[in-house]
């Protein structure tokens, strides 16, 4: 696993560090570790990185170190790839399964699955989610396969150049049929998970929903994210008067889906290292069709 990088003439004058951080977009506290590390050469040789780069050059930063990753237990899993490559791996998450490990799901969390899966491929790197589901919804979850991908992704995430979009079957029939719900939403008080609408603290909150198709009391909705918050479309919808189905935090049972029926059926972001344009698909999973 490895970032090669020819120097070419607009890196004229410039020292190894700057083309790093300026054209490679590396973090300092990154970079400051491969350092360290002794994982940044130039023509094959163990760098300064202080130095000024030379036309022709061939920058190389090799990520193959072994990592610890035993804070995770190997659990093997029937995962859904939908994408792999040298650097990252998307999978289509089922709906009752958690990204992470925590005390109730020590051994059957997403990421012990992931682990497993990169022990069989002799992949020894630490478990790294780019994104978050709720333990109830289902769909797409990225995971970067080193610390350089997944500060890359991230960093798409707050310029906007990383999208989500998400299906949902909402309660009733949405007038207009499409529209931008902008509530600030904060945690509500006393609570440590449940969000609410809070004209005076919450933080900005965007979702942009289209009508897909409307059925006997309810509708499929496409919604997409203008913001990041925690149970943003669960908190918007309800806030308009249209739970999603299943949804008992914010609406009520169903007898349709025994959860909320919450869908992340497309990504949309640039390759980190090839720099072309991706989107990423997941079907409607078989309790939302």
């Amino acid at each position: 696993m490895k970032l090669i990088y020819k120097i070419n003439e607009n890196d004229n004058g410039k020292s190894i560090n700057s083309i790093l951080i300026n054209n490679l977009d590396f973090s300092s506290r990154l970079l400051t570790k491969l350092i360290k590390n002794k994982q940044i050469f130039v023509n094959e040789k163990i760098c300064d990185t202080r130095n000024i780069a030379n036309l022709n050059d061939i920058l190389t930063i090799d990520f193959s170190t072994l990592e610890d990753n035993s804070n995770v237990v190997p659990s093997k899993m029937n995962l859904d790839i939908v994408y792999e490559d040298e650097w990252f791996l998307i999978i289509n998450k089922p709906a009752g399964i958690p990204i992470h490990p925590s005390r109730l799901h020590f051994e059957n969390s997403l990421s012990n699955g992931v682990r497993f899966y990169f022990d069989t491929i002799g992949l020894q790197k630490k478990i790294r989610p780019v994104n978050r589901l709720d333990l109830d919804t289902s769909g797409l979850v990225i995971f970067a396969k080193c610390e350089y991908i997944q500060e890359c992704f991230i960093r798409q995430m707050s310029s906007k150049l990383f999208q989500k979009e998400y299906l949902c079957l909402v309660n009733g029939y949405l007038t207009p049929k499409t529209g931008t719900i902008n509530l600030p939403i904060s945690r509500k008080s006393g609570s440590i998970i449940e969000r609410c609408i809070d004209l005076k603290n919450g933080q900005p909150s965007i979702t942009f929903y289209r009508v897909i198709k409307e059925f006997p009391s309810y509708s499929l909705v496409e919604c997409k994210l203008g913001t990041g918050r925690t149970h943003q479309i669960r908190v918007h919808m309800a806030s308009i008067g249209h739970p999603l189905l299943g949804d008992t935090l914010y609406g009520n049972c169903s007898t349709f889906i025994n959860r909320q029926a919450l869908h992340s059926y497309k990504i949309k972001c640039i390759h980190p290292i090839s720099k072309k344009p991706l989107t990423f698909e997941a079907s409607l999973p078989s309790d939302l069709l």
